[in-house]
Order: structure tokens, then sequence, then C-alpha cells
């Protein structure tokens, strides 16, 4: 066979196997592969995004998410994630993620505005907790008279809060408002501190308290963010400062969620901005005093970690870049090889960047269900999720 010829057939023969194993990684990773998409929740009325997912010991799940008018269908308006007819909604499976209820209960409706992000965590006993935060709509001239509120008119922040269930999600106490961190620089839409708040999962520790991590704003101005950590004793009614989680001259961190290795090791995993999309990882070896952060080397926001009954930590994420859709890596127990660990492509047929924000929970039968908010075609947002077996 002449030289040129078995080159070029080389050529081809090597792109057609690098196709088909891109194909094959969007279908398998490792020791992943997913099994089937659902949709959990959809009606062109509403724009529903920013769900989070709580596995019961009964088998029943719940996904809650914030639900507002599609004011673009409805009224040829645009498209935002404030409005001030956002509530916390939740819908249920009882047959592991396949079909869910179709009506949505109300979780809550805050009385000065618009809620977003309801991030649920189940504590061992069944309790389970929903944090939240809120945004006012208030007169133009009212919002420029509150320098130091995070705004974007005619929207002033609420701060965040807490709720809290004894009876599956059937009924809600609450509110209870966390206190103000003083490294927090800002003032909610009353003028008073901004009460804590974060888009993310909390856990509980082996020592039973309950860990969270929340985000501080230096000033409405500077738009700068750091990370700091609060703990519990008391299910989330009273909360205690316990330390620096990450801060950086450039970087800017936010949405984090928590996760508690085999070893004890407290890992944050936290959305980054000023940083090209780069997952940020800080890890504490001495129970939450203290934190070390570095560069995750991975991309997306914001991310979920949910730890496996082998210790493993499955790693779900956004992807907000073409092509646009919901990413994953299995994470060894001590989650040390981030960057290393195989990347699962769970969804890339997005219509664009408004989407992500997943969430998983471990089902019954051993597989992951992962919900996040989704568009096809710039079309309706809608609560999806995916079925995911790990070997």
């Amino acid at each position: 066979m002449p030289f040129r010829i078995a080159l070029v057939l080389a050529m081809v023969l090597s792109v057609a196997g690098a196709s088909i194993a891109q194909e094959a990684q969007g279908r398998r990773s490792a020791d992943m592969k997913k099994i089937a998409d659902v949709v959990i929740y959809r009606d062109d009325m509403f724009y529903s995004a920013f769900p989070s997912l709580v596995a019961r010991k009964d088998g029943e799940i719940l996904c809650a998410f914030r639900r507002a008018p599609d004011r673009r269908a409805l009224w040829e308006g645009g498209l935002s994630h404030t409005d001030a007819n956002s509530y916390l909604v939740l819908v249920r499976s009882k047959d592991g993620g396949k079909t869910w209820t179709k009506d949505p209960e109300l979780i809550f409706a805050h009385p000065l505005g618009g809620s977003q992000d309801p991030c649920m965590v189940q504590m061992t006993d069944g309790t389970i907790l929903c944090t939240s935060y809120g945004w006012a709509l208030l007169p133009p001239q009212t919002v420029e008279k509150l320098k130091d509120s995070l705004s974007h008119a005619p929207y002033a922040f609420l701060g965040g809060y807490i709720l809290r269930s004894n009876d599956g999600g059937k009924t809600w106490d609450g509110p209870i408002i966390p206190p103000h961190v003083e490294a927090d620089g800002t003032v909610d839409a009353l003028g008073k501190p901004v009460p804590a708040y974060n888009r993310g999962a909390m856990m509980q520790g082996k020592d039973g308290r309950l860990y969270w991590a929340v985000c501080c704003n230096k000033g409405p101005k500077e738009r700068s963010s750091s990370v700091h950590l609060l703990t519990s004793s008391d299910k989330g009614g009273t909360w205690q400062y316990a330390g620096l989680i990450a801060e950086d001259g450039k970087a800017s961190f936010n949405e984090t969620s928590l996760v508690e290795t085999n070893r004890g090791d407290i890992v944050a995993f936290m959305r980054t901005a000023n940083y090209d999309d780069h997952l940020a990882v800080g890890r504490s070896t001495d129970g939450g005093k203290s934190f070390k952060w570095e560069d995750g080397k991975i991309i997306g926001h914001p991310y979920h970690a949910l730890k496996l009954k082998d210790g493993r930590v499955f790693l779900v994420y956004g992807y907000r870049h073409v092509p646009y859709g919901i990413r994953a890596r299995l994470l060894s127990p001590d989650c040390t090889d981030i960057a290393e660990a195989p990347e699962l492509v769970i969804r890339d047929d997005g219509g664009n960047g408004d989407l992500g924000y997943p969430w998983a929970a471990l089902l019954p039968d051993g597989n992951i269900l992962v919900a996040y908010y989704f568009n096809q075609k710039d079309g309706t947002r809608f609560i999806g999720g995916s079925i995911i077996e790990v070997e």
C-alpha cells in the first residue's frame, strides 16, 4: 500500500475512532452510565428552575424548585431570575423518579418578595431543612436610597431564610432567619444587616451538627464575595460562626455544596467568578476550624456532591458553555482526584446557558437521580432529570 494512502487511511480510522469514543463518553464514563432522561415538572406558563432533591427512607423522592410566571411566554416580557411571584414548590415520586405528581405543593411564598433556590437537606432523624433567599420588588426611588444593598432595580436583596419540616415536606415551619455574618458589608431591602444565605447543599456531619457554607459580599459596589462556615447543633434553629472557607483578592466564591469524607475531611465545592469558571475546592482536616482552597481544575457551575454508600463522591455540575448541558464525575472517597476523574456528559442538548443547577439523590436501587433545570432551543425552562447507574 502506498505510504500516502496508508497515511490517509490511518487518519480516517483515527478520526472515526475518536468520534465513536466521544459519543460513548456521553453515555458512559468509567463506572457510570446514563440510563434515562425524565421530565420532573414542566408547565409552559411557568419558568421553573433551581431544583433540589431529598430521598426519603420510605423510597419517596421529593423535588423542590423555584416557580415563577414565564413572562416571556405570557406577556411578551423577558426572562429573569428575580420575580415578585417566584415561589418555592415541590413534587413527589414514588417510583424511583420515573413519574412525578402533576400539581406542585407550595412550600413557601415570601410575604415581602420572590424566593430563590430551595436547597433541601435531610437529617438522620428525617427532619428536612430548606434554605432559600429572596428579592423584594421596590419603587425605583427606594432602591436608590439603599446604597449598601445588593440590588438591580427594581429589586433589592432580602437575604436568607430557612424552613423546616418534620413530616416529609407536607408542612413547613418558619421562616427561621439566620444571623448576619460580619464579613458581609451589605444590608437587606429593609436597611438591616443582610441575613446569611447561600445556594448549595449544607450537610450533617458525623458529630450530628449541621454545616452550612454561606456567601458574604464586601459591599454592593465591589461585587467581591467570600465563603464562610456556619454550624448548628439544634436542627438549624440557631447558628454559630465557625470561620472562613475561602477568599481571594481577585477571584470570588459563592454557591457552595459541602460533603464530609470517610476520613473526616470537610470538602467545599465552590462556584467562582473572575476565575475562568473553574471549580474552587476548599478542604478542612480539623472539623471545619480552618480551610485551604485550591483550583479544582475543571470547568462548570454550580456543583452538588453526593456521598455514596461506599464512600465515593458523585459530583455533578452545570456546563454553561457549548455544548450546553449537565456533567458529572465520580470521585474517590477522599476527593483528591477531581481533575483526573473521567467526566460523564449527562446532557449536551441544551438550548443556551440558562440551565443547570443540578442536584443528586441516591435511589433505593442504588442508582442516582440527578435533577436540573433545562431548556431546549431557548424554550420553556423546565425541571428535568436523569437516572445514572454507578458500578
